[in-house]
């Protein structure tokens, strides 16, 4: 037996019969283990699995997701469900399920816990001036990695950030990286997992979630109204997400974070 089902039944009381990897394993080990007793669990390790797992319970307060059976360092163990293809039943019910999540808001702008993707630091400084957080905290980290003219363009724009966004939004709770791969449809409800949360502006979430996909009219029906220049934010807000592709992947993203500057204005 491994080390892993050791583990898992040592957590659980049951012993592994199987392990399968799964997808979504890009910046931690996750899996899926049969236990002896019948049940099916998804087993994650990696080093900030267990602040991932006070996210989940967090947004699990709030909305749909995966729940959390066992956290210690470096091991995540939550329960397994079957995925299923969307329909747009389960869409609806997720942007109903977002829109509540975003309804449930902090004092403050951030997150107890610093976070990482991979390599990556994530810096959750909390703050109450979000012009501040969104500059020091997302668009500014890392940004000794940047050659000098991005690392200029990124300046500027956040100098300007007071005449484009909103001086004080709601600090709704957020998933933090929701894009398509961190969902998971199982009959007819969309689930959030993979959370990198935070509380700040909501439109984070939904712009993120349009960076690389387009999600159909039943979310954006279960969402609801979005606020009046939102979709002329949403250039800004997808700008982290593509830095943090950048980053981690290389100079493929470079084209993406230059047009997202010009659509800036940057």
């Amino acid at each position: 037996m491994s080390d892993l089902s050791d583990r898992i039944a040592a957590a659980l009381g049951a012993e592994v019969t199987g392990l399968r990897p799964l997808h979504g394993g890009d910046l931690s080990d996750v899996r899926r283990a049969d236990l002896s007793d019948g049940r099916s669990v998804v087993a994650k390790t990696g080093p900030v699995v267990d602040t991932e797992a006070r996210m989940l319970q967090k947004l699990g307060q709030h909305a749909p997701a995966p729940q959390v059976l066992h956290a210690e360092p470096s091991l995540l163990l939550l329960e397994y469900l079957e995925e299923t293809p969307p329909s747009d039943t389960a869409w609806s019910a997720l942007g109903t399920a977002l829109c509540q999540l975003h309804g449930h808001c902090g004092d403050m702008y951030g997150w107890p816990e610093n976070y990482a993707f991979g390599s990556l630091h994530i810096p959750n400084t909390q703050a109450d001036d979000w012009h501040e957080f969104f500059a020091e905290n997302r668009l500014l980290a890392g940004r000794d990695s940047l050659d000098g003219d991005l690392r200029a363009r990124i300046e500027t724009l956040c100098a300007n950030l007071p005449d484009m966004l909103p001086p004080k939004p709601s600090a709704s709770l957020l998933h933090g990286d929701l894009w398509s791969g961190n969902l998971l449809f199982s009959g007819d409800r969309g689930y959030l997992i993979d959370p990198a949360s935070y509380y700040g502006h909501a439109e984070i979430d939904l712009a993120m979630l349009t960076l690389f996909g387009r999600p159909p009219a039943a979310f954006w029906e279960g969402y609801g109204p979005l606020s009046p220049g939102a979709v002329e934010r949403r250039a800004v807000y997808q700008l982290w997400p593509a830095l943090v592709h950048l980053r981690l992947f290389g100079s493929g993203y470079r084209s993406l974070v230059c047009d997202l500057l010009d659509r800036c204005g940057a």
